[in-house]
């Protein structure tokens, strides 16, 4: 049995050392600069503001008919390439544009076009067009998947940013600075395997990761099981340790293993439960309705006409840069997009005050009709699983605003939802395994609990000093399996 352990521990070891300290070196870069990705405020700070014209807008039930979906779930005014644009969506199946002043449908996106966009989003920066991509190292995103083809487009300036317009609205979609792109690729591009994605073996990128974490995860246990086998808690060995090896590598490894393997076990045993395996935490049971959580799907019948609307928020001084049109508690109103924040209007322009909660109750209560909400709660500080992040970690975009008021149903899945009064937006979902996975991913990879995030610089020593020492652990192995294989490379047949 013994003997059994340490040659799968070794031979393990051997296989799979060196692609443990990819993960623990990427890991620590990633605690810094994360995958690149266009964040609201970035969005904000480059859209140009809609401007005050005559002959905008065409209505939206014509813009609506030209675009030629069926049921948009996103309705949203820009400008773009100096014109106001009508942005349709349904997720990530389909993107229309449509010009907002003469009502047609736009074609795909031009390198020239690409080079219109991307120029405005700058600020007038010079622009080189690149490429045309599918997806490339900084696509991978299946939230750009709407989009593709996207125009890669460098900006002549000294953060050396590419920008990614979309195909098929002509919008920026993401950015990617010089120095995201250099760490990128030591950071995210690694700790993911994306070396896998977009090529011979995309298909099976998932269950490569998940294949790799699980024997990562053998590796780290039967180290931890060897290791203590091998120490002695009551007779030290001749030499006086407890360790049977005096000194150099293998004695390094054996203690930095027994002080942090457990911790090397809970890092790559959550990367496993990042990629949801065998979709454990899946909810059963009905999914809830989002639509009827909205009082219904947008119509133009009863939206407020763009160009009114437009007319009446510039004449306040107002100068919005992003129009989103929303159905809020049954309700067609606006959310109004500026560098400075959002706010609910109506069809005169005028702001709105947040939702009461028995307003919000009503609405959530539809999310799930068969279900009953069995709690209640206002939340006016971030708790272990309502939080924000930075901008450049994986869930960094997720809009977390305070006050917010969390609901709980009593059905199978025993589903929790927060709702922002301001917007009456449904800002988080989750069901009794998810949140299952935030404790057996997100806390045991990230320690990410907000009075943790909050002890700064001493979280930052705790994550540097674990991933340090699962990253001296892992070069060790991998330095001890070489010298042990070598020898057999060597043999003559």
């Amino acid at each position: 049995m013994k003997r059994s352990l340490y040659l799968l521990h070794r031979w393990a070891g051997i296989a799979l050392a060196l692609v443990m300290a990819l993960w623990f070196a990427s890991g620590l870069v990633m605690l810094y600069v994360g995958y690149p990705r266009l964040t609201a405020q970035e969005q904000m700070q480059g859209l140009t503001p809609l401007q005050a014209r005559a002959d905008c807008c065409v209505p939206l039930d014509a813009a609506l008919a030209a675009a030629g979906l069926r049921q948009p779930t996103q309705w949203r005014l820009m400008q773009l390439g100096g014109r106001p644009r009508y942005l349709f969506g349904d997720g990530r199946k389909a993107a229309v544009a449509v010009d907002a002043l003469s009502g047609q449908r736009l074609p795909a996106t031009t390198p020239q076009a690409a080079l219109a966009s991307a120029a405005e989003f700058a600020g007038g920066a010079p622009v080189h067009w690149l490429a045309e991509v599918s997806e490339d190292a900084w696509t991978h995103s299946r939230a750009l998947d709407a989009h593709r083809p996207l125009h890669r487009v460098a900006l002549d300036e000294p953060e050396g940013r590419w920008l990614y317009v979309s195909g098929r609205t002509g919008e920026v979609v993401r950015d990617a600075s010089r120095t995201e792109r250099t760490w990128g690729w030591l950071g995210a591009w690694l700790h993911w395997l994306y070396l896998f994605r977009g090529g011979a073996l995309n298909a099976w990128w998932a269950d490569l990761v998940i294949g790799l974490s699980i024997a990562g995860g053998v590796l780290a246990l039967s180290g931890l099981v060897v290791g203590l086998w091998r120490w002695r808690f009551r007779r030290p060995y001749k030499s006086g340790s407890r360790s049977p090896y005096r000194a150099g590598l293998m004695r390094w490894h054996h203690l930095v293993g027994l002080t942090c393997g457990t911790l090397a076990l809970t890092w790559v045993l959550s990367g496993l439960f990042s990629m949801n395996p065998w979709k454990i935490f899946d909810a059963t049971g009905p999914r809830p309705d989002l639509v009827a959580f909205a009082g219904g799907p947008l119509s133009a019948s009863d939206a407020p006409a763009a160009g009114p609307l437009l007319a009446r928020l510039l004449a306040a001084g107002q100068r919005p840069r992003l129009l989103e049109w929303r159905r809020v508690a049954g309700r067609a109103v606006v959310l109004v997009h500026t560098p400075g924040g959002q706010r609910l209007v109506d069809a005169q322009g005028q702001a709105l005050a947040p939702l009461d909660e028995a307003t919000l109750v009503a609405a959530a209560a539809r999310l799930l009709p068969a279900a009953h909400i069995v709690r209640r709660e206002w939340l006016n500080a971030y708790d272990a699983h309502y939080y924000a992040r930075a901008a450049h970690t994986m869930t960094g975009e997720r809009e977390r605003p305070l006050p917010a008021l969390r609901l709980r149903f009593d059905d199978a899945a025993a589903h929790e939802v927060v709702l922002n009064p301001a917007t009456g937006a449904l800002v988080q979902i989750s069901s009794r395994g998810q949140r299952a996975s935030r404790w057996l991913f997100a806390f045991l990879h990230s320690f990410d609990l907000p009075v943790f995030l909050n002890a700064r610089p001493a979280w930052d020593a705790w994550m540097l000093g674990f991933g340090g020492a699962g990253l001296v652990l892992s070069i060790s192995g991998a330095v001890l399996g070489w010298r042990r294989l070598r020898p057999k490379l060597r043999a003559p047949d």
